[in-house]
């Protein structure tokens, strides 16, 4: 007689006990021995803006120039473990011709890959965003993952208002993200989740705490409804912040306190680690809230830093298009990275507390 196979109530709840033990090994190295995350992943329009701000001329050889100049900074393998990319930048090599993926593998870095295509206005919700990328994912992610790329990024926006983030706009980016994190696992290669609760604004601290609570809790309810492995999974959030308009701006200690408290509230100890976005805040002070939040006792995961700009700001500033100044860029860019990775041992905290008024 045949027997009956018993009635699995969540199909996605036995994917848990399969995990992938490569995918767990590559999450736990990316914030392994204090490093971070590097993001040089801006869209070309966004690259553009910075370089035009600079002077600097809007064209795909200056933009291959400036990231040379990042990915081949001595020492830069010692505080980075990963390198999120974008698509133009995943195929470009350096002026001698090496691929820019041999130049990251032989400094021990990994290579991610930026795979969301942007925001679009979320329909029946003006003011509000949802990413779009998903359709063609899966053959994307295939193309990747043969180019040489360990794990990718995926980004969903939130704008605190008087009656924003909805919960339409929670939902739907939230499911999105668990749809993306499932096709990476499905091709093997980490997921980083980045939703970020946009530090634009007059909002409190306390309402930033609120939001982003409301939102991890959404993302993390989505992700286990997808089937997700929480163990091949980094999270990306945004710290817990006062809005960047706000009349007051809380001490560092306020704003690490606040940000462990929202931390212990809403992620499963499962996730493989945290690295927290910039956000638009200067280096010195994203720096010294992640030494801040990193002080004190041990939270579940590793803590670390995916930062963009809060890195690469000195380095592009210094370098300013012209190669004769490459060198004191690239020791500009190696001090930020170095500091972050202290940062993670608690270490760096001092800083000018009239830094609170962040680049925007």
């Amino acid at each position: 007689m045949a027997t009956e196979t018993p009635a699995v109530a969540n199909p996605g709840a036995g994917v848990s006990t399969l995990v992938d033990t490569a995918l767990q090994r590559t999450a736990q190295a990316l914030l392994a021995e204090n490093k971070g995350l590097l993001a040089i992943d801006e869209s070309i329009p966004t690259c553009n803006r910075r370089f035009a701000t600079l002077g600097i001329p809007q064209t795909e050889p200056a933009r291959r120039a400036y990231r040379e100049l990042i990915i081949t900074t001595s020492r830069l393998g010692e505080s980075i473990s990963g390198a999120i990319l974008c698509d133009e930048t995943i195929r470009q090599h350096t002026a001698d011709g090496m691929p820019f993926l041999r130049v990251l593998r032989e400094a021990g870095i990994e290579a991610g890959i930026k795979v969301d295509l942007g925001t679009t206005p979320l329909a029946g919700h003006p003011g509000e965003k949802v990413t779009e990328g998903l359709d063609g994912l899966r053959a994307r992610l295939a193309e990747y993952s043969g180019l040489g790329a360990s794990f990718a990024k995926w980004r969903a926006v939130f704008t605190i208002g008087a009656h924003t983030p909805s919960r339409a706009c929670m939902v739907a980016n939230a499911h999105a993200l668990a749809r993306y994190a499932a096709l990476c696992q499905e091709a093997g290669l980490v997921s980083v989740v980045e939703p970020e609760v946009l530090m634009d604004g007059a909002h409190s601290l306390a309402r930033c705490a609120h939001v982003t609570e409301d939102v991890l809790r959404v993302v993390f309810r989505e992700l286990v409804e997808q089937g997700v492995v929480l163990e091949g999974v980094l999270l990306k959030p945004n710290m817990v912040l006062p809005g960047l308009d706000c009349l007051v701006q809380d001490p560092v200690e306020v704003v690490a306190e606040a940000t462990r408290t929202c931390l212990r509230r809403t992620v499963p100890a499962a996730v493989a680690g945290i690295a927290f976005l910039s956000g638009g805040q200067s280096g010195d002070l994203a720096t010294a809230r992640l030494a801040a939040i990193n002080t004190g006792t041990p939270l579940p995961w590793p803590v670390g830093f995916s930062f963009g700009r809060a890195i690469q700001q000195p380095a592009l500033t210094i370098w300013d298009g012209n190669d004769a100044d490459m060198v004191r860029a690239q020791q500009a860019l190696q001090q930020r990275v170095a500091a972050n990775r202290n940062a993670r041992r608690g270490t760096g905290t001092e800083f000018e507390q009239a830094d609170a008024h962040h680049e925007h």
